[in-house]
């Protein structure tokens, strides 16, 4: 099996590997089919699983691989590893404070980013959008990673990777399309928007993975900017939102089981 991946172009690998992650977020945001309403000790939890999952695929799957390869290459190994976290998160940054988006539950006066007349669907839609950007990024860079190492493990790690981000792609394909619903769209409208929230991913991916393809002497580097734009995202984004009201533990335990999980499965499977 390994062999027919290895025999694919990595950007193709990586264009495959969004589609899939993009696929669960759809799958997700399909719930609103069959609920109208979330509650929010469970959407808490939903949010807290994410932070988990991208928290622990930062270090397992980005960062420690980072300084293996800064190390095998000759380098300070903290150098790049460290310029590239820290760069990851102020690109993030930069894009929070420019695109214009709102969390739910709050009032519109609140968006975020440059200010616009967009509606106030369009605006929750981009706050999730933002979550899926650096989890398109990192799945790109770790199949381009994996090619130019050309090892099974590398090859391994990236599918890893891309099973946990679309693990964790389900229920916040759901903590998308359900509250939408009940903001007031359709069930149609509200699935579409939520699946749409993921379609980042495959541009993202392919991205990443040409990026590292086209500059191989950057690939520590990338691996370390996508790993800070996930902690970025968990930080700015996620935890604050899951913490939002008095039901916290339900995001604390959901948080502590994503992020588990997403350590077996590097471990395990890595």
């Amino acid at each position: 099996m390994l062999e027919s991946i290895r025999a694919v172009n990595p950007v193709l690998q990586a264009l495959l590997a969004t589609l899939f992650t993009w696929f669960l977020t759809a799958l997700g945001s399909a719930m609103v089919i069959f609920f109208k309403d979330i509650k929010r000790g469970i959407l808490n939890a939903m949010l807290g699983f994410a932070a988990g999952v991208m928290i622990a695929a930062s270090f397992w799957s980005l960062l420690a691989p980072a300084l293996e390869i800064a190390e095998a290459n000759g380098d300070v190994a903290w150098v790049p590893v460290a310029a590239g976290f820290l760069s990851g998160g102020l690109f993030l940054l930069v894009v929070d404070k420019i695109l214009p988006h709102l969390h739910m539950g709050l009032d519109t006066k609140k968006a975020e980013g440059i200010k616009t007349s967009w509606q106030r669907s369009i605006l929750l839609i981009l706050a999730i959008t933002l979550h899926n950007i650096p989890e398109g990024l990192a799945v790109g860079v770790a199949f381009g990673a994996a090619a130019l190492n050309g090892a099974n493990g590398s090859y391994l790690g990236a599918i890893t990777l891309a099973l946990g981000i679309g693990i964790q792609n389900f229920p916040e394909g759901a903590a998308v399309s359900i509250p939408l619903r009940r903001e007031g769209m359709s069930r149609r409208k509200s699935f579409f928007y939520g699946q749409m929230s993921g379609i980042v991913e495959p541009i993202a991916g392919v991205i990443g993975a040409l990026f590292v393809i086209k500059m191989t002497s950057l690939l520590p580097f990338a691996l370390a900017f996508a790993a800070g734009a996930m902690i970025f995202v968990c930080i700015e984004e996620l935890i604050p939102e899951a913490q939002r009201d008095e039901k916290t533990d339900s995001a604390t335990v959901g948080a502590m089981l994503g992020f588990t999980i997403m350590m077996i499965l590097d471990v395990a499977l890595g």
